[in-house]
């Protein structure tokens, strides 16, 4: 499998991604125009981040391994809180 250096706040930024769309997908969302509007935001900061300009980030499967990634990570945080 492949290893991409991704920085830290790309990971954090998809970490928080999969947060609030995990809170807009509950059933009876509150909140829901906050939470669109920072799915949005986070959306745009994921996809024009600079590691993407990068060799590392060019190849399509760098976007599927950080949302692996972070979605491991955020299971892995849910667990020891």
């Amino acid at each position: 499998m492949e290893s991409f250096p991704f920085p830290d706040d790309l990971v954090q930024a998809q970490r928080a991604w999969h947060a609030a769309y995990h809170q807009l997908a509950a059933p009876r969302p509150r909140h829901t125009t906050a939470l669109r509007r920072r799915l949005l935001v986070l959306s745009v900061r994921i996809q024009w981040h600079p590691f993407w300009s990068t060799p590392g980030g060019r190849t399509p499967a760098a976007r599927v391994e950080l949302k692996r990634r972070a979605h491991r990570q955020g299971q892995h945080g849910a667990r020891s809180a």
